[in-house]
């Protein structure tokens, strides 16, 4: 138990006991006087039964100041409280590949509905930032509970180049913690700490850097950079699930997929669930597949939060001043019924 005014609680307390010591002494001299004035045995024992009454009348009344002085204190107690709580950040592919319209309107467009229905249904005390992520990672909103900011990151988010889904961990996990996370040439990145409260939910097609680039023809070959893309998003998975962060991956766009015009070349794009289901499980996540609109929509009641638990602080004041009213009430009343005085 904690006093945000302990000198109060001296003060209190020392009334308390000063009123104590005179009820005591009242009561003293009283017995005293009854005994000199040679009050018969009968009446003797009628006055002590009054005497008795008045102190316990005056004992309450002891006893309700001393909890008032308790109170002005500000006592307080800690309890654990369970909830919802810590940082998410959701990241939002925005490769060209999301343009692609096998997702009505276009699996941008949906995956933009699925995350603000997220936001929305996500309690106050819950940090919810941006990233959006092509090649690298772009943080479109610092984590914050202000969450009309990440909403409208959300609405302004547009489709641009390539796809890197390790960089867009790592550019989360910067957000998470307040620091430049990079991989080096081993693909290890500096110790983290734990981040147990933290939540990664990515939007994306799970297109790595190996989608086709075709000509006009179709023809085509995967791009070079795949193998390189999954070694980086391996490692900064890894990363993740060291530091305690989890990463809910939810695939937009379908299977037979289809083609999206790019810089003059047709790309052929389909919903890689493999690599979405491997970030997941690596990283203690979940993978959530959609294959349309609807389905997006429900993804925001489908992803849990982690329940943590912090120790708050819970004030007793009301509660003792409400029992400190109650023993002045009942003092008063005892003196009252046998002296006909308050006080």
């Amino acid at each position: 138990m904690t006093f945000d005014h302990p000198a109060l609680l001296a003060v209190g307390l020392l009334v308390a006991v000063a009123l104590g010591w005179a009820t005591v002494a009242v009561a003293r001299r009283r017995a005293a006087a009854l005994a000199a004035t040679g009050v018969a045995a009968s009446g003797a024992r009628r006055a002590g039964r009054g005497g008795r009454g008045m102190t316990a009348g005056s004992w309450l009344t002891v006893a309700g100041i001393a909890a008032l002085g308790f109170a002005a204190a500000g006592p307080s107690v800690t309890v654990p409280v369970s909830h919802a709580n810590g940082t998410v950040i959701l990241a939002m592919d925005v490769s060209g590949s999301m343009s692609a319209t096998d997702v009505s309107p276009s699996r941008l467009s949906a995956a933009k509905t699925a995350a603000q229905a997220f936001i929305n249904a996500q309690p106050g005390n819950v940090e919810i930032g941006v990233i959006a992520f092509e090649d690298g990672g772009l943080e479109a909103s610092v984590p914050s509970t202000d969450h009309s900011t990440a909403l409208a990151a959300v609405r302004r988010l547009r489709t641009g180049g390539g796809t890197s889904l390790g960089f867009a961990i790592l550019a989360a996990l910067s957000a998470i913690t307040h620091r430049s996370i990079t991989l080096d040439a081993s693909g290890n990145a500096p110790d983290l700490g734990y981040w147990p409260s933290a939540t990664i939910v990515m939007f994306s097609d799970g297109q790595d850097g190996g989608a086709a680039l075709t000509s006009g023809d179709g023809s085509g070959n995967a791009g070079a950079g795949a193998s390189a893309a999954a070694g980086v998003t391996g490692a900064a998975a890894a990363v993740a699930e060291k530091a305690g962060v989890h990463v809910d991956t939810v695939g937009v766009g379908t299977a037979t997929g289809t083609t999206v015009d790019a810089d003059g070349y047709h790309l052929f794009t389909a919903l890689d669930e493999a690599e979405l289901k491997s970030i997941a499980q690596v990283t203690g996540g979940t993978y959530h597949p959609a294959s349309n609109a609807s389905e997006l929509n429900g993804i925001a009641s489908s992803i849990n939060l982690r329940l943590t638990v912090t120790n708050q602080p819970l004030p007793l004041a009301a509660a003792v001043i409400a029992l400190a009213l109650l023993l002045l009430a009942g003092g008063a009343a005892l003196t009252l019924a046998r002296t006909g005085r308050v006080i």
